[in-house]
């Protein structure tokens, strides 16, 4: 394993830990209580189960190292969504009150890389020959 793949390795247990802790919290929480606010904020109250199945679906398909490509794309949609939909006007650093975007546009560079790159090593993917391709291309 060079570099490279540690690198991408280490991003994706982080960022797949990450959200599936978020998506397991809105479950956890009530995701009708999600629901109401995502309606409060203009969007469909049916987003917050898309979102939070993502989180916690995806977040645990990125840990094992399964559709790390797809799953990192939806994951920089929702951050995309989150940044401007909520915590762009609060700016980077927040308001005092609410957090600002910085931790967002973090996720999103992550999520980003792995979308772009794939992670393979130690991953259920690979195990299975799902990611032959991504192999071959991490090789180059």
């Amino acid at each position: 394993m060079n570099t490279n793949q540690l690198g991408a390795l280490i991003l994706r247990v982080v960022l797949g830990i990450t959200f599936f802790i978020h998506g397991f919290v809105k479950f956890q929480g009530g995701i009708g209580n999600i629901a109401g606010w995502f309606e409060s904020i203009g969007l469909p109250g049916s987003l917050a189960f898309a979102v939070a199945t993502i989180e916690l679906i995806g977040g645990l398909a990125l840990i094992v190292g399964l559709g790390t490509r797809l799953v990192s794309a939806l994951l920089a949609i929702i951050m995309i969504g989150a940044t401007l939909k909520v915590k762009l006007a609060v700016g980077f650093l927040g308001n005092g009150q609410m957090a600002g975007w910085e931790l967002d546009l973090a996720f999103l560079a992550m999520a980003l890389y792995l979308a772009l790159n794939g992670s393979y090593a130690l991953s259920l993917g690979k195990t299975l020959g799902l990611s032959k391709r991504e192999e071959v291309a991490a090789k180059r």
